[in-house]
């Protein structure tokens, strides 16, 4: 019992000290860091978006989920695509330096977020929308409500709405508020430099201030907007395969070959099965090709996804149906 005793009682200072540092030195650093991009009203809050480049075609880098800082994030992939393309990164409600809202997180109100804050920073639509994992679930949702306003998708590993898996347990839901717990003892904020290498960022890209920004945010990225995000995946996915993918929106679908090799004991069928399900329900239009690499495909093949949307754009004009 003594034993016992002196372990929780370290346990217990440890989390406080780590309290402690969250709430002061991690908070202040994290504050200190001023948005890339600008700050445009929305609705209940405001949402950061950062704009690179002047190129006559708009694409629109929209992050995957659990990405705490997506403008420094993206920033490697941004700064290669702006030497020809206006580039513009949108960072969610709950994401990087955009506020929270009390709106539903739907995949109808992410849209309508998206557009809201493209106008409001004076981007003109048609987008080709490049989004990452299950940005690309909205994307689709987007193409489908508005096609007018969708030049292109092209899909960064993107998460398909063709297989629907089971719901998330009640019970399992109620677990992710353990992430938010662990942020607020400062264990995420102090893991992340250790777990990070910030060596190999570098070489692929990235800047000094790009990841010390990325270390600092990635200690605040669990809050209820991003939590309801994560409960409600398959919503999303229900919510797209709804509706027709329009015919009018070309698609180019990059997918990591650890993703299309490697089974996800959460789908019941084969990671090939899953890539080519999604494939036929976009349509005939869609285009694929199987890159190197992880999910976060964008950060080994940055001139790869540079040429391919060269290629895929080169064929499609605005005027196109």
């Amino acid at each position: 019992m003594l034993v016992l005793g002196i372990i929780l009682a370290v346990i217990i200072v440890f989390m406080l000290i780590g309290s402690i540092l969250h709430a002061t030195y991690f908070t202040s650093k994290k504050t200190a860091i001023e948005p890339y991009g600008q700050m445009v009203d929305v609705y209940d809050g405001q949402m950061h978006v950062y704009k690179m480049g002047n190129g006559k075609e708009t694409i629109i880098l929209l992050p995957g989920m659990g990405i705490s800082l997506p403008s420094a994030d993206f920033g490697p992939l941004m700064r290669k695509l702006s030497e020809k393309y206006t580039v513009v990164c949108i960072e969610y409600f709950g994401v990087g330096f955009s506020s929270d809202t009390q709106r539903a997180r739907t995949s109808e109100n992410y849209v309508d977020e998206i557009r809201t804050a493209l106008k409001g920073a004076g981007a003109e639509a048609p987008y080709v929308l490049m989004p990452h994992s299950i940005s690309s679930v909205y994307s689709e949702y987007y193409a489908s409500r508005y096609p007018d306003e969708v030049q292109a998708i092209i899909s960064l590993d993107g998460t398909s709405t063709a297989y629907i898996g089971a719901e998330m347990p009640g019970f399992v839901k109620s677990l992710l508020g353990i992430a938010k717990f662990q942020q607020a003892i400062g264990f995420t904020s102090i893991a992340a430099p250790i777990a990070a290498n910030k060596g190999k960022l570098l070489s692929v890209g990235y800047t000094e201030k790009e990841v010390r920004d990325l270390l600092y945010y990635a200690g605040f990225s669990m809050n209820d907007n991003t939590l309801d995000q994560i409960a409600s995946s398959t919503d999303f996915i229900k919510d797209a395969n709804r509706l027709m993918y329009p015919e009018s929106v070309p698609f180019f679908k990059i997918i990591s070959r650890k993703t299309y090799e490697t089974r996800n004991s959460q789908i019941k069928i084969s990671p090939q099965e899953y890539q080519e399900q999604h494939l036929a329900r976009i349509g005939d239009q869609v285009k694929y090709e199987i890159l190197d690499g992880t999910h976060f495909i964008y950060l080994n093949n940055i001139d790869r996804i540079a040429e391919i949307t060269d290629a895929f754009l080169s064929g499609i004009s605005v005027g196109d149906d």
